[in-house]
């Protein structure tokens, strides 16, 4: 599907940027035309993250004009494994600010505005209108339908990518002339379905792969050039090094986006059953050494996260049951009638999904750790990795 160019071209290119762009300039679908209206382009990334680290330091190398960035996170060490654009010396730095920076080295022509908020359904429709095109990288399902809907409001194209260990999925979504992101995926999946990347883990290159293909989107967006991927979804396996196309097309059951809702409450993070079985059963990382300390005998010390999870670090004595084994069923057999179970995970997430499991199982005193092994790290035992 051809679509008309998304910005008017700039009135002009200075000699700087003649000399900067001319590997664009000689490109005849780009040309003059096209580099004044990717330098006359107002781009805003959410996350300067995996996905938004590429995707900022290519659109700031392609001349587009203002960027804008929105992260309230800071740099740490565990993000530079695919974070490009954040070094060892911005650990402990917001993201968006190390953004700015590296992104000045690659274009000082480029105005950067930075957004240091969360984005909110409160102040998604204000940040968003300023722009011509939003990109997505997000990890969490909560933003993804913030932003679709929020572009959907506004009548705003974006582009929206997703990693995850070695796959990635890359798609444009535009009311006005396809599908939105509401048409590929109606319903949220039920919560702890779908691992996130800092528990499932995620190959750092996949971000470069992703990264320059959502990029690539933008470009002919901006310059009206080329087939954009509206009503097409592109998934890539990174072990397979194979590429596929899947359409997308509207989906005449989907109800109107009219307003910004809850988000957090549409898509769950924790299901019910997790919330309500934790509410009155979660110990912290000291209360668990306590316990350890002074009454090992009287516990069974479950952790339910992933094997290779728990060879990269875990609490003294427990005993490694994956979370899937307590949802199948086959866990109950080896928990101990005669002590109290206590189950912990990495943050917190699975183990009281778990713990909804053990509790509806009949073991009425298990509790769980709030904070999981990360609290163990960061409030008991600091020299052990953290990751």
């Amino acid at each position: 599907m051809s679509l008309p160019p998304l910005v008017e071209p700039a009135a002009e290119l200075t000699v700087d940027e003649v000399r900067r762009y001319s590997r664009h300039l000689i490109i005849p679908d780009v040309g003059m035309d096209g580099q004044k209206r990717l330098k006359n382009a107002k781009v805003l990334v959410v996350g300067a993250g995996g996905l938004g680290s590429p995707t900022l330091l290519y659109l700031a190398a392609a001349g587009v004009g203002t960027l804008g960035i929105i992260d309230f996170d800071v740099v740490d060490e565990s993000n530079l494994q695919r974070q490009v654009i954040h070094g060892q010396s911005d650990v402990g730095r917001p993201k968006a600010e190390s953004a700015r920076d590296s992104i000045k080295e690659v274009n000082p022509n480029v105005e950067v505005v930075l957004h240091q908020d969360r984005l909110e359904s409160d102040n998604a429709l204000e940040i968003f209108a300023d722009y011509d095109l939003i990109l997505d990288g997000t990890d969490n399902f909560a933003t993804r339908y913030l932003v679709n809907d929020a572009c959907v409001i506004l009548n705003k194209p974006y582009v929206w990518g997703s990693i995850y260990r070695f796959d990635g999925q890359v798609s444009v979504f535009w009311n006005e002339y396809g599908p939105q992101y509401r048409d590929l995926y109606p319903e949220p999946p039920p919560p702890g379905m779908v691992p996130s990347c800092a528990e499932g883990g995620v190959l750092g290159v996949l971000c470069a792969s992703i990264g320059s293909v959502m990029v690539n989107e933008a470009i002919k967006l901006i310059t009206g050039i080329g087939d954009p991927l509206v009503g097409r979804l592109l998934i890539f396996d990174a072990l397979e090094m194979t590429w596929r196309e899947v359409k997308v097309r509207k989906d005449p059951e989907t109800e109107p986006v009219t307003e910004l809702i809850d988000y957090e409450a549409f898509c769950g993070a924790v299901s019910e059953e997790a919330t309500e079985a934790a509410a009155d059963s979660t110990i912290t990382a000291p209360e668990l050494k306590d316990l350890l300390d002074n009454k090992p005998d009287e516990i069974f010390l479950v952790d339910v996260r992933e094997k290779n999870e728990y060879e990269i670090v875990s609490i003294p004595g427990a005993t490694l049951i994956p979370k899937g084994e307590f949802l199948n069923g086959k866990a109950f057999e080896l928990l101990p009638q005669d002590k109290r179970v206590v189950l912990h995970c990495k943050s917190g997430v699975r183990s009281a999904e778990a713990l909804a499991a053990v509790k509806a199982a009949g073991f009425s005193d298990a509790v769980h750790v709030g904070g999981g092994v990360l609290a163990w790290v960061n409030q008991v035992d600091p020299s052990l990795p953290s990751y």
